[in-house]
Formats: structure tokens, C-alpha cells, sequence
């Protein structure tokens, strides 16, 4: 009989924390998951997926990334994830259909971007320079507005623009 009452007790105990743990909302995320896609008008899909993180008061290339001469990658948590259906051409350079990993690496000289082979990988942290696919430079200016939280956009036309504070990166795909 004490068995049983025990038994019992024990059981009504775990549906309860069972019941109050499956009524907690989830907290939400610092840098919540994001993608933005495209189809262009020649047909290819693009997609860039990837966590967005927030300022919170951070002012880029000073209190956060990107940092002058470190390979970023161009969001948080995983590294972010471009991906094409079909061989395409960046600012003129051609890029194999697949998905890639995204970098990016601010120097005095502009900003490169890096599409590497490795695109399953943890920020920058597992970066290797020999898994590149496509190296180039973009165009980086500056803007009056900031942006609270990074933001990706593609044109059905193939400009990709990274929008994050008062950077914006501006590169084209056909």
C-alpha cells in the first residue's frame, strides 16, 4: 500500500512539472535565425540564410563584428549560408551552383567578400582559406540610417545588399 501511494505521488509530481515546463513560452533568441531568397529573372534562386544579430548599443567595427582585418561571418551563430541553383557570376566573377559559407573581411582597401566550400561550420571559427570558392571585392558604403539588426535583401535583378548599423554592402549576382 505505501509502495503504491509512493508510486503515485511520484507520478502526479512529473505530469506536474511536466505540465508547468510545457506552459513556459520560449525565451526568444538574441540573434534569431533569418533568410531572404530570390528567383532572378534568368530563372536562378539565391537564398542567404543566417542569425541576425542586434546592435544593442554596439557600434560595428568598434564594439562588434565586423573587425578591421578578421574574417566575419556576415551574421551570427552559424556561419551564414548562401546558396544558388544555378553557376552564377559575382561583381563579374563566376560561382558554381551550390551552397557556400559567407565571409566577409574589412580592410583599408574596401571589403572582400568569401564564399567558401565548407558552409556547415560554427561562425569563423573552423575558417580555412584553402576551402574558398570565390574571393572578391565589393562595394561598401556608408548610410545616414542605421539598422537596429542585420538585414540581407536581394533584387530580382541580383543585387544583394548586407545592411547592418551604418554599413552597407552592395554586390551583384547574374
Amino acid at each position: 500500500m505505501k509502495k503504491t501511494i509512493l508510486t503515485l505521488l511520484i507520478a502526479a509530481a512529473s505530469l506536474s512539472m511536466f505540465s508547468l515546463n510545457a506552459q513556459t513560452a520560449p525565451k526568444p533568441k538574441p540573434s534569431p535565425a533569418a533568410e531572404v531568397s530570390a528567383v532572378l529573372s534568368n530563372g536562378t534562386a539565391l537564398s542567404i540564410k543566417y542569425s541576425q544579430p542586434s546592435l544593442k548599443g554596439r557600434t560595428p567595427g568598434k564594439d562588434i563584428e565586423p573587425m578591421m582585418g578578421k574574417i566575419w561571418r556576415a551574421g551570427a551563430n552559424d556561419a551564414t549560408v548562401f546558396e544558388t541553383s544555378k553557376d552564377i557570376k559575382v561583381n563579374g566573377q563566376s560561382l558554381p551552383a551550390g551552397k557556400y559559407a559567407f565571409f566577409t573581411l574589412q580592410n583599408e582597401k574596401g571589403t572582400t567578400l568569401i564564399f567558401n566550400k565548407t558552409w556547415k561550420q560554427w561562425g569563423a571559427f573552423q575558417y580555412k582559406e584553402a576551402d574558398d570558392a570565390l574571393r572578391i571585392m565589393a562595394k561598401q558604403t556608408t548610410s545616414s540610417e542605421s539598422s537596429e539588426k542585420l538585414v540581407y535583401s536581394i533584387s530580382n535583378k541580383g543585387l544583394v545588399v548586407l545592411n547592418w548599423g551604418t554599413i552597407n554592402i552592395e554586390f551583384t549576382v547574374e
